[in-house]
């Protein structure tokens, strides 16, 4: 066999391990965007995720955006009663804002706040 020829057994060799050293490359690439976190539809984007644990609400008090609350905070403005049923709310995540009525998390603490005692003056 001619030594220039592609069967040499040089360079037989040469392209196993040109094919060997190509298919790591390609593994490796695989591995790594696979484990990328891309938002979307396979991988949503947590709301929470820049937050901490608890989510961050964002409120409408005298026509102005007020924000970020805690779930705490929006707590204390529901019973102080500056937050009800009819305040807009938006949250990370939410396409816009909506009535606190809409939004299941917000009702919940808005539901939890005792009405006004009823006082015969």
């Amino acid at each position: 066999m001619d030594e220039g020829s592609f069967y040499s057994i040089d360079r037989l060799v040469e392209f196993g391990l040109t094919l060997g050293v190509a298919t790591q490359m390609a593994n490796s690439m695989n591995a790594s965007l696979q484990a990328t976190q891309i938002p979307g539809a396979r991988n949503p984007m947590q709301p929470n995720a820049l937050a901490g644990e608890q989510p961050l609400f964002y409120v409408v008090l005298d026509d102005k955006p007020a924000g970020p609350l805690l779930p705490s905070e929006l707590s204390r403005l529901i019973s102080e009663g500056r937050v009800t049923r009819e305040t807009y709310v938006w949250k990370p995540g939410m396409p816009g804002w909506q009535l606190a009525e809409d939004v299941p998390e917000v009702l919940k603490l808005v539901a939890l706040v005792p009405p006004a005692v009823p006082w015969d003056a």
